[in-house]
């Protein structure tokens, strides 16, 4: 059955190899995109964000299958934190919550959100910058993130994300609204953004300094194929998780963090 998935980050990277797929499986995708796509928008403004949920309400004909956002910034230096802050956290979240009407109308519907699994492997991610995005404050989390820098936002923002997903997939909004909601936490993927990291001046020699236990990177196919099954009918009773698709780091590196009791 052919359904109708928006993906947002869909110019290049994951965000490309997942619309690839879908289109290939005969779905009809949305793509959102700074440029190039079906939807060209700035997810780091407010504006944009509208227009991204104005512009797809139009072209879906009010009524969404499915959304993955896989739009985001790295910790580059080239970056400001607070941009970091807008694209990745508010230009997720706040989509999400102006798309889920139309969510809410698709035939069993299913989100998928991007988080990292730099929130577990790059220590001392600064909780003040998680807290301030989640309680929606976008203003002083822009400011704690130019404070913090790009390198340190960046985890940071993928775990707000990631709490927010699991916070929200169990509510009346989401799953009470017949939605599943989830979030994928992939590793080391061999992408542009990637090639674009090895090369940075700050973080560029840490780049492939991370543990790998099955010996090399993902691949954007494998990462589309992942979301693929969430957003699929396979998976309808896979709700507020969050996967990791990082060839084995995060449980080489807390083999004993999960599950923990009560």
């Amino acid at each position: 059955m052919s359904r109708t998935v928006v993906v947002t980050g869909s110019g290049s990277g994951m965000g490309a190899a997942t619309k690839r797929r879908l289109e290939n499986a005969d779905h009809k995708v949305i793509g959102i995109d700074i440029r190039g796509a079906e939807v060209n928008a700035d997810l780091g403004t407010a504006q944009g964000r509208q227009e991204a949920i104005d512009r797809t309400a139009e072209l879906s004909g009010g009524s969404i299958d499915a959304v993955v956002t896989w739009a985001g910034l790295s910790g580059l230096d080239k970056y400001a934190g607070s941009q970091l802050v807008s694209v990745n956290y508010f230009g997720t979240v706040d989509l999400l919550a102006g798309l889920r009407p139309l969510v809410a109308k698709g035939d069993d519907p299913a989100v998928v959100g991007i988080s990292s699994n730099s929130t577990t492997c790059f220590p001392g991610v600064p909780m003040e910058l998680v807290d301030a995005c989640l309680d929606g404050d976008e203003e002083a989390a822009r400011d704690i993130g130019d404070s913090l820098g790009p390198l340190h936002c960046y985890p940071a923002t993928k775990t707000a994300v990631a709490r927010w997903v699991r916070r929200n997939a169990p509510t009346p909004e989401w799953a009470g609204a017949g939605i599943t909601l989830n979030a994928v936490a992939p590793g080391a993927v061999e992408t542009p953004l990637l090639e674009a990291s090895r090369q940075d001046p700050v973080i560029g020699g840490a780049v492939d300094s991370f543990p790998v236990p099955i010996g090399r990177n993902g691949r954007p196919d494998e990462l589309a194929a992942l979301v693929e099954f969430l957003i699929g009918p396979d998976a309808r009773f896979i709700c507020g998780s969050l996967i990791f698709a990082d060839g084995g780091t995060d449980a080489l590196l807390r083999a004993d963090a999960q599950p923990t009791s009560m």
